[in-house]
């Protein structure tokens, strides 16, 4: 990739954080920040939505599919990692010891009663669509270098990693119940209208929408805004 002179080259970085604990939302401290050394040179994101076709006997060719939900985004990338100028460290084993524990239950956790494996961020400049809190759904470690000593001073990291949605208070204040909601990202010609349709069958609804992001003026939208989804039980009718 060619930068213009006087130009700095924005680094990816993947931040390890702790679960939430209790009736948090947001994830805990940071465990870990793994900088790039070399940005990716593929991302691959995926997003899939769920569909089903129930035989009827009234249609007599094929029923109408009835849409069950969308999946979270998934985000597929490698990591390239190298402390071949640095030999006396163990900067490669530990970093990707940090990353296989992505796939392992926290020891906070435990102790809270809530175990979970550590959320992951991952950020990339102003690349937004990307970024978002995710757990590691796999990941495989290549290690392609050593020192004398065994040391791994190389390795090539594939990961895959997915989205964890947001997540709201219920309405019932003695609950304590979470309920989910899903995010959306604003694309030119969004209204809340529409959204609101796509996602409650009902335009009038879209009051719920704003309500929950606090727009003011439901006719000013920004492109690339992420903006929260209440679950349908909380639509104010």
């Amino acid at each position: 990739m060619a930068v213009q002179p006087g130009v700095s080259l924005v680094k990816a970085s993947l931040t390890i954080k702790e679960p939430p604990i209790g009736p948090a939302l947001e994830p805990g401290g940071t465990m870990r920040e793994i900088n790039f050394q070399f940005n990716p040179e593929t991302l691959t994101l995926a997003k899939s939505a769920n569909w089903s076709n129930t035989p009827l006997p009234l249609f007599k060719y094929v029923s109408i599919p009835s849409f069950g939900g969308a999946d979270p985004y998934t985000l597929t990338f490698q990591l390239f990692l190298d402390s071949s100028m640095t030999p006396a460290g163990t900067k490669v084993q530990d970093d990707v010891e940090a990353l296989l524990k992505c796939c392992e239950v926290t020891d906070q956790s435990i102790a809270a009663f809530q175990p979970s494996t550590p959320w992951v961020f991952f950020q990339w400049g102003s690349f937004s669509t990307v970024s978002f809190n995710a757990y590691v759904q796999n990941i495989s470690a290549n290690y392609t270098y050593f020192d004398p000593s065994g040391v791994p001073l190389r390795a090539t990291c594939d990961l895959t990693i997915t989205q964890i949605p947001g997540l709201t208070l219920g309405q019932n204040p003695t609950s304590g119940a979470l309920s989910a909601h899903r995010s959306h990202r604003v694309r030119a010609g969004d209204t809340l209208q529409s959204m609101a349709w796509s996602e409650y069958g009902d335009a009038t609804a879209w009051r719920t929408i704003a309500e929950a992001n606090e727009i003011d003026d439901p006719m000013r939208l920004t492109p690339g805004a992420e903006l929260l989804i209440p679950a349908p039980d909380q639509v104010r009718r």
